[in-house]
């Protein structure tokens, strides 16, 4: 069993429920004007930073409503700290190439960003699992405690889902095609079909389940089916620009109300079963090392670069989200 539903299993499906919903119609608000995207990744980051800077301030001055705030007992973090601004960045520079702002926006060369941010934000969550092998290796310690109270299984988990991570990176191909969608509204990947987006949910699934295993329930099930549900059903060709809204949205969310977490009804464990653990783990490796022996098989039959060549021209999803292309608007 993956999750702890011995308590309170109403409000943990409720919850998960409101957060699945809601990430999906702020994610639909964000992406359908500049002014739902400048409120979401311009107004609120400030909002959460000032709020932030006021904690620090507050807790290096040992003040008491500082030093008990759920913010700073929680999420107090490097990877907090460096995953939401990381999702902010790449939520700013998707609305750049979309909307083409200024030269940088309309540079050729600026529509590999996508790659690259991605990349960081996988190798943000490779550093975390590899943090936690230090312990299991170097410490000897099968279980941690981070500076925010979280108990951590440490183990060869973390090594299979650090190198699954490894691998998700070189599985997104056709590193410069990325495109603005006809109305305006979306950043497109035609070229970021299903067999990465499964890689990847799987292994970030695995990320959360191994290094945020209090948080999985919503950050590794809500969070990663909301964009994935999105590009499925009506925003083919947009799944990382879903996912990076997303990300941003929830990020800035559990900073500031890490309690709904944390404290509330709505909290859900991971079960912390090593063979469980173990299990996702493999089950990771093994969907990215599918992955990437997959486009490499497709590069080959095409004769292609599959970094700078579409790999998965002919495809259903890739000519959904290419029909999508502004620039096939005339």
């Amino acid at each position: 069993m993956l999750f702890d539903h011995s308590a309170n299993l109403p409000f943990q499906l409720l919850g998960w429920v409101m957060v699945f919903v809601g990430l999906i119609v702020l994610n639909e608000f964000a992406r359908r004007s500049k002014v739902g995207g400048l409120i979401m990744f311009g107004v609120l980051p400030v909002a959460m930073t000032i709020y932030c800077i006021a904690i620090a301030v507050g807790v290096a001055q040992g003040q008491e409503w500082a030093l008990t705030n759920p913010t700073h007992i929680y999420q107090n973090s490097w990877f907090h700290y460096a995953k939401v601004y990381a999702a902010l960045a790449g939520c700013i520079g998707f609305m750049a190439i979309k909307y083409e702002w200024g030269k940088l926006g309309k540079a050729h060369w600026f529509r590999a960003f996508p790659f690259v941010i991605v990349a960081i934000n996988i190798l943000i969550a490779v550093c975390s699992d590899f943090e936690s092998a230090y312990h299991f290796f170097a410490l000897g310690e099968s279980t941690w405690v981070t500076s925010e109270g979280a108990t951590q299984l440490a183990g060869w988990n973390n090594v299979f889902n650090g190198i699954a991570g490894i691998i998700n990176i070189f599985c997104m191909t056709a590193w410069w095609n990325v495109y603005s969608s006809k109305d305006g509204r979306d950043m497109l990947w035609p070229d970021m079909t299903w067999v990465f987006i499964a890689a990847y949910d799987i292994w970030n699934f695995c990320y959360t389940y191994n290094c945020l295993p209090h948080h999985a329930w919503y950050c590794g099930l809500a969070l990663l089916l909301a964009p994935t549900v999105a590009n499925a059903l009506w925003n083919k060709g947009g799944w990382i620009q879903n996912r990076a809204n997303t990300l941003a949205i929830w990020c800035m969310f559990a900073q500031v109300f890490p309690a709904f977490q944390e404290e509330s009804v709505f909290v859900t464990h991971s079960t912390l079963n090593p063979t469980t653990a173990t299990v996702v783990s493999v089950i990771a490796l093994v969907a990215n090392v599918a992955a990437i022996c997959y486009i490499a098989f497709r590069a080959k039959k095409l004769g292609v670069n599959p970094y700078k060549q579409d790999v998965f021209v002919g495809t259903r999803d890739f000519e959904e989200a290419t029909a999508r292309r502004a620039d096939l608007a005339a």
